[in-house]
């Protein structure tokens, strides 16, 4: 398992894997950036994703959740995890 785990944080060759890049990058965006960044670009992504034209004006969406929403969300789970540390 621990084996693993290496995988994971490493190719075998000293160089962060693209798990680790993404998990740290996000990880330092998260430190910099407060809720209402994370709310601002969820409405902004909403926005887009209505916009696009797809014949789709029901908003059900198979009650998926909405960009919006999910930005939001993200918002919010992104302050408290911060907030903790």
């Amino acid at each position: 398992m621990a084996n693993n785990q290496n995988n994971r944080n490493n190719n075998g060759n000293g160089n962060m894997s693209y798990e680790e890049a993404g998990r740290k990058g996000g990880q330092a965006t998260s430190n910099n950036h407060d809720q209402e960044f994370y709310e601002e670009i969820g409405r902004k992504g909403g926005e887009a994703s209505s916009n696009q034209g797809n014949g789709n004006n029901d908003n059900t969406n198979n009650n998926k959740m909405s960009r919006e929403e999910a930005g939001r969300k993200g918002g919010e789970a992104s302050s408290r995890s911060s907030n903790n540390n």
